[in-house]
């Protein structure tokens, strides 16, 4: 939250909302409709990055990230949704990750929250075309952000920042934000259906 009022954005209604509880999702979204009018876009980016081993990772991690990463974007999906298809109008992004396209070493349960991010992305993009409503998936590689400290194994933090350096560093979080302004952007009868971005560095 202070982040956010820090930036002192004009028009802007900053809310600390639990993306796992529908109806604070639903509230924050009519609240923000009230003051700004319908939805025209929401942006999908809560989410955890609790790495680690299938055979030693706590299952409270699991269960943390399919409730964040992939039940959360159904909340912000269905609050926005029902309004967008009645007007005929609208754009979904919803931001996935690499992750959600190959595998990597100690991601396995969080792959699987991001493969799920993408499978129902698409599945939705093709659902709702006929209506209007665009539907955008967003896939950046590794992003400077806090989204690391997340996970609880030290060892895998440190390699994991290793794996970084040796790229080059990773992506400025305001990369993300200019393609998803990119997508936006674009004419109401053009969807970008996927963006995937890295820093040049970023073999895998």
């Amino acid at each position: 939250m202070e982040k956010l009022q820090e930036l002192g954005l004009a028009d802007a209604l900053c809310r600390q909302v639990d993306v796992t509880d529908r109806d604070a999702v639903e509230a924050a979204v009519r609240e923000a409709e009230e003051r700004f009018g319908p939805a025209d876009a929401i942006v999908n980016n809560a989410g955890a990055m609790l790495l680690g081993r299938l055979a030693d990772q706590p299952a409270e991690e699991w269960d943390r990230m399919i409730d964040l990463n992939i039940k959360g974007v159904l909340h912000g999906v269905r609050a926005v949704l029902p309004g967008m298809l009645a007007r005929g109008t609208g754009t979904i992004f919803n931001v996935s990750s690499i992750a959600g396209r190959k595998t990597f070493p100690n991601h396995t349960a969080y792959v699987g929250t991001k493969f799920a991010v993408h499978a129902m992305s698409e599945n939705l993009r093709e659902e709702v075309a006929p209506s209007g409503v665009r539907v955008v998936t967003i896939a950046p590689g590794a992003v400077e952000t806090e989204l690391l400290s997340h996970t609880s194994d030290e060892q895998i933090k440190k390699d994991y920042e290793a794996w970084k350096k040796s790229a080059g560093g990773a992506l400025d979080p305001q990369a993300v934000a200019e393609a998803i302004a990119y997508a936006y952007r674009q004419p109401q009868n053009v969807t970008i259906r996927e963006i995937v971005l890295a820093a040049t560095g970023q073999e895998a």
